[in-house]
């Protein structure tokens, strides 16, 4: 059963995105990923253009190995025909029969506490799994490849660089504690190019900045999720050191857009940063909302980082979003309060699921 808000934003998604995904109508897409948090939308919103939209439903080829990704948890409805799940690690290779018209590379393990904990997969995600995939991509001669970067791959950005435009060159550590990650993905990012300077695959990267919303998981352990389940269980808030890193947030139906205009859009070899560009906002002040939003009942302590938690953490993180503003008319609608509202609903619902389930 898809949640209200969730239905709500997939509707959002596809009516803000009907005039590009024309372009999926009868074709086949293929998403590694597509049981994670970003993946799942992604998924959705293309279900939901089949019901509402097309005459021909687009194929959604979903690949998923499900180290963080979670099985039958897909936003369709009932047993849906137009989906096909394909369990398995892209960085092995395999093939697909028949047609593939557009690629997404979306699987990779983007939470600090699961990339430090699986830092060789994390690497192999994102620089073996583009390579099979650019390889299908060759072999299916596709219309379009989406790679799934990060803003991670800019490091700690010099306070020149901020708002950081997708030229800057980044600041990062190639042994540092968040480098297998960091890393992995700009090695991702040449890789990808390469394969259209070599091949002519038509590729495209984005690079998300701090997505959040319904569908992430509670032990996901990055900010949003953990200040929510937190208050949800009556918890404090742990803000780590004095919260003065400042991010912006982007709400998962204005990524989704996003990352949807990148794939269709008739652009080749462009990189384009994701996110939201206002409110830029510190750890201690997304805290305070976090706990007005719960009637301030909840209480906030500042805590030195926990050992599983990579050091070098960037100071600051706000996307220059010019760009795709300007040239595939992008516009994030949801503002970082109102996310946070929906997120909580969706949150509190999924709580007194588990809660049924226990007694």
């Amino acid at each position: 059963m898809i949640h209200p808000i969730v239905r709500q934003d997939i509707r959002s998604i596809a009516k803000n995105i009907k005039k590009e995904a024309k372009a999926l109508e009868g074709k086949t897409l293929l998403i590694s990923g597509g049981a994670g948090f970003l993946g799942r939308y992604i998924v959705g919103t293309i279900h939901h253009l089949n019901k509402e939209y097309f005459k021909k439903p687009c194929t959604i080829l979903v690949v998923d190995n499900f180290i963080t990704g979670i099985k039958n948890r897909l936003y369709v409805d009932g047993n849906a025909q137009d989906i096909k799940v394909i369990e398995q690690n892209v960085i092995k290779p395999f093939t697909v029969e028949g047609p593939i018209d557009y690629i997404i590379h979306a699987a990779g393990l983007a939470s600090p506490v699961y990339y430090q904990k699986y830092p060789i997969e994390t690497i192999e995600s994102a620089i073996f799994g583009a390579k099979n995939l650019l390889e299908l991509a060759r072999a299916k001669k596709v219309k379009s490849f989406l790679f799934f970067s990060s803003s991670e791959i800019y490091g700690d950005p010099d306070p020149n660089f901020i708002p950081t435009p997708e030229t800057y060159h980044g600041n990062v550590s190639c042994i540092g504690s968040r480098a297998c990650y960091d890393e992995s993905k700009r090695l991702g990012e040449t890789l990808t190019m390469t394969y259209h300077d070599v091949y002519g695959i038509p590729v495209k990267i984005v690079r998300p900045f701090n997505i959040f919303g319904p569908g992430m998981r509670q032990d996901d352990f990055r900010v949003v999720p953990t200040f929510i389940g937190n208050a949800l269980r009556g918890k404090m808030l742990p803000v780590h050191d004095e919260g003065n890193q400042t991010r912006t947030f982007c709400y998962i139906s204005d990524a989704t857009v996003a990352f949807l205009k990148v794939l269709l859009s008739s652009k080749k070899a462009e990189v384009y940063n994701v996110g939201n560009d206002e409110n830029e906002i510190n750890m201690m002040s997304l805290a305070q909302i976090v706990a007005e939003l719960f009637d301030n009942k909840i209480e906030i302590n500042k805590i030195e980082y926990p050992a599983s938690y990579p050091k070098d953490e960037p100071r600051r993180r706000s996307p220059d979003l010019t760009k795709i503003r300007t040239q595939l008319h992008y516009r994030p609608e949801v503002d970082l309060r109102q996310g946070l509202k929906r997120t909580i609903d969706w949150f509190r619902a999924e709580t007194g699921k588990s809660q049924e389930k226990r007694r």
